[in-house]
């Protein structure tokens, strides 16, 4: 016997359930069925909640909302050509449904049709009095087209309407941050916390755009303002923590690292922060021992093996070093910054192969800085390896055209290989583009440096009338 979803206080949800094993019709009413079928959406169980839909339209087969639902259902097996029959057929009997024209705007953008979605939100909006949501899909619209100013504009919309909506208010201090408006943002913080004035993720938001600015203190008030509103927000302790490090304010900053341990699981970012202000504060142990905990907790965090790395490094124990930042390595062999420091750690140790294979790797996977190739060709002329490093000089050039660094090596390069005339040019064109750093011929090329030829060179730069 049919009865009702709501009989004897029962959920229309367990109702349901219990007629699709029974195979009894039971009767739901049309909000009762929307329940269910966002229920089963929500919960990712799209064949069930396709099977409500059929039995509530055979149920309430005029229902606006509940088609609405099927047009849902149907974008999110990309059936859009459907979907957008059955709107347009919705349209024709209510013309000023928004959430047609929002179904429409979803359809649209998931074609990457961003222009017409917005054209679509915006009329939605004036069909409602309650617009905060149209505005958040309006913001994101907004996003995908690169429109960050409209994008603000509109999630700051959806805030006036609804001052608790904390995702637009992340998305609209994004905005700000994209734009690097952060006096905008700072502005627009402090009157939303006029208004909300107990919101944590607001004090939060605020305290990162005065770090952003250098203002340090003024960030750590905020801060402390997101943690007096909330005692177990994390992020407001590891960003007061941040903050107490720039204001070289180790021992309080090790404390809120220490609370963040103990509200939640460890995590490696603040096992690497304590061991940082231990290693200012001078306790060397104590700094060894979170770095290790930060890589045990997190063995892919590149900061913890670049921190141990270069512990050692700065206490000159270059066998250690060398040995964490290979262990780094084997974990990732794709990591530029680990070979930087590979190379670096090998030329001092005067490992010359194993150093170069390391820049030659640094090169391979893109890191074409500047120092790089110097400090590479420098390690080649100790070993007088000129040939090869006249060729990354010239590629280095590429790069970096008319560089007087480069040109000066590549002039004394060319010199030692008795090259005179290639020597020549590179050395006009170096005393021509930077005649101040002559004094890296000096030091890097003794003896080339004390050639007639080469004196005459450079004292024709000096004095040209000459």
């Amino acid at each position: 016997m049919p009865f009702s979803a709501h009989e004897d206080h029962n959920l229309p949800l367990q109702k349901f359930e219990s007629m699709l094993k029974t195979n009894d019709v039971y009767f739901f009413d049309s909000e009762d069925f929307q329940e269910i079928i966002h229920h089963y959406l929500n919960i990712g169980k799209v064949s069930l909640a396709k099977k409500a839909l059929q039995i509530s339209l055979k149920q309430h087969p005029a229902s606006t909302e509940l088609k609405l639902l099927k047009v849902e259902i149907l974008v999110f097996e990309n059936h859009f050509d459907q979907a957008e029959n059955l709107l347009e057929e919705l349209q024709f009997l209510e013309s000023t449904n928004e959430e047609i024209f929002i179904q429409k705007a979803n359809i649209y953008s998931k074609q990457d049709k961003h222009s017409k979605a917005i054209e679509l939100l915006s009329q939605a909006i004036s069909m409602t009095n309650d617009n905060s949501s149209i505005y958040s899909l309006l913001g994101m619209e907004y996003l995908f087209v690169d429109d960050f100013l409209s994008a603000k504009n509109a999630f700051i919309q959806c805030l006036s309407e609804d001052f608790e909506d904390y995702g637009a208010l992340y998305n609209a201090v994004y905005c700000f941050d994209y734009l690097e408006d952060y006096d905008g943002a700072i502005e627009f913080l402090n009157d939303y916390l006029n208004k909300n004035p107990y919101c944590e993720i607001a004090w939060h938001q605020l305290g990162m755009q005065f770090g952003y600015k250098g203002r340090h203190k003024e960030a750590l008030s905020c801060f402390d303002f997101a943690v007096y509103s909330d005692d177990t927000f994390v992020g407001a302790y590891l960003e007061r923590g941040r903050s107490l490090e720039r204001l070289k304010r180790y021992n309080e900053a090790i404390e809120n690292y220490e609370i963040t341990l103990e509200l939640e699981d460890p995590t490696s970012f603040a096992y690497l922060r304590i061991g940082k202000c231990h290693q200012r504060l001078g306790n060397m142990e104590l700094a060894k021992k979170f770095y290790y905990k930060t890589v045990y907790e997190d063995p892919l965090l590149d900061k913890g093996w670049i921190a141990i790395t270069d512990f050692y490094y700065k206490q000159k124990n270059y066998e250690k070093a060398l040995h964490y930042i290979n262990k780094a390595i084997n974990i990732d062999s794709e990591n530029v910054l680990y070979w930087k420091r590979c190379a670096k750690i090998n030329a001092h140790m005067s490992l010359y192969i194993e150093a170069s294979h390391a820049y030659k790797k640094t090169l391979e996977l893109g890191n074409y800085e500047l120092q790089t190739y110097l400090s590479w060709t420098d390690l080649m002329l100790e070993h007088y390896d000129y040939d090869v490093a006249v060729n990354y000089l010239l590629q280095a050039l590429e790069f970096y055209p008319d560089h007087a660094d480069l040109e000066y090596r590549l002039a004394g390069m060319y010199y030692m290989l008795k090259e005179q005339s290639n020597g020549d040019f590179y050395l006009k064109k170096a005393l021509e583009h930077n005649f101040e750093e002559k004094e890296t011929m000096e030091i890097l090329f003794p003896e080339v440096y004390n050639q007639e030829a080469v004196k005459n060179i450079i004292s024709s730069f000096k004095n040209p009338s000459t």
